[in-house]
Parts: C-alpha cells; structure tokens; sequence
C-alpha cells in the first residue's frame, strides 16, 4: 500500500507542476505516462528489483479526448460494503460510495466508485473496472481508475489515465478484481495496455 501511495503522491505532483505551466492535455497525460515509468524504474516499484532497472516504457493507447468524459456521482447515502474478490484469491472489504453516471461512445453507463471499508478518508475515490479489451489488449483481471473526491459531485472521468493493477507486474501483489456492476459492455480503447512479452 505505501509504494502505491508513493506513486499516487508522484502523480500529484507531477500534475501540480503541469498545472504550472499550462501544459496541453496531450502534454499532461504524456507527462503523467513518463512519471509513471520513472516509478516503475524505482526503489518503491512493484516491478522484481532483478528487471526493474531494464523495465521497459509501459504501452499505452493513443492518447484521445472522447475518452475523458463528465460523470455524475450519485452517493450512496447507506454504508454499504461488499467483499471484493482479488488476484490471490483472497477477499478485500470495499465500501461503496456512489455510483457515476456518464456517456461513453453514445452509450449511457454507469460505475460503482469504492473505498476501503477499513479507510476513514473518503478524499480518494477506487474505480476498478472490465471493458471488452480485458484479456486481448488490456489486463485480463481489469484496469482501476482513481478520482478526487469533489464538492460538486461532477467528476472528470478520464479513461486516458486507466491503469493496470500491480500484480499485473508482481504476482506477489493482492489486487481486487472489479465486481460485476463495474463491468463495461463497451471496448474502452483508452489507458494502460498489456505489457509488452
């Protein structure tokens, strides 16, 4: 969990210092993608220390605007809590927070927004989903999106900055696998794909 948050913490930054400078959003996402692979090439990575200094750029699609979307989250006003599945075949307690709402591909869809249910901070949205590219062009277990809590419940849903899980790279990482509800019937053409073999 720290390297992940050591990872989150080295986005952040990143985005504050394009912020900064009024990059483009191409630019932007191409310098959260370059972040990302100066992280896997470090001391916190979850990439084995034996490759990891060889670890090549991590494969993305296309970088494209119709894939960053407005989604509405509805709050679920209940503490609902559900045991989510994971890579190890363990179970994580996950709590939902709300469900977003938004259009993809001229498509209305929604999906489900959690936090762990262990966690007191809700300022941090996991938004782990399936699309119809899992296990051709993408991780077949899914990919996770992460978002910002906001005061206006409008969310900046941006499929650009989809991620594979951790244990896509170490088998040692325990990653929860998107429930049913968080199953796209939609190829989201978007993010991180398949490392390359």
């Amino acid at each position: 969990m720290m390297r992940y948050l050591a990872w989150v913490l080295a986005l952040a930054t990143t985005a504050s210092a394009c912020t900064k400078h009024q990059l483009t959003y191409e630019e932007e996402i191409g310098a959260w993608r370059a972040e990302k692979d100066r992280y896997m090439r470090s001391a916190d990575s979850p990439v084995p220390p034996d490759t990891r200094e060889g670890f090549p750029p991590l494969l993305y699609f296309p970088i494209s605007e119709p894939y960053r979307v407005p989604a509405e989250l509805q709050v679920i006003p209940a503490e609902d809590v559900i045991e989510m599945s994971t890579s190890t075949g363990l179970r994580r307690r996950m709590r939902r927070i709300g469900t977003l709402r938004f259009t993809l591909q001229g498509q209305p869809l929604t999906l489900t927004a959690f936090v762990d249910a262990s966690e007191s901070d809700m300022r941090r949205l996991f938004v782990p989903f399936n699309d119809l590219t899992n296990g051709t062009e993408t991780y077949q277990g899914g990919r996770y999106l992460d978002l910002d809590r906001t005061a206006t419940g409008i969310y900046d849903l941006d499929f650009n900055r989809a991620y594979s899980p951790f244990c896509v790279f170490n088998v040692n990482y325990d990653c929860p696998v998107p429930p049913r509800e968080n199953r796209l019937k939609v190829p989201v053409r978007a993010g991180e794909k398949l490392p390359a073999s």
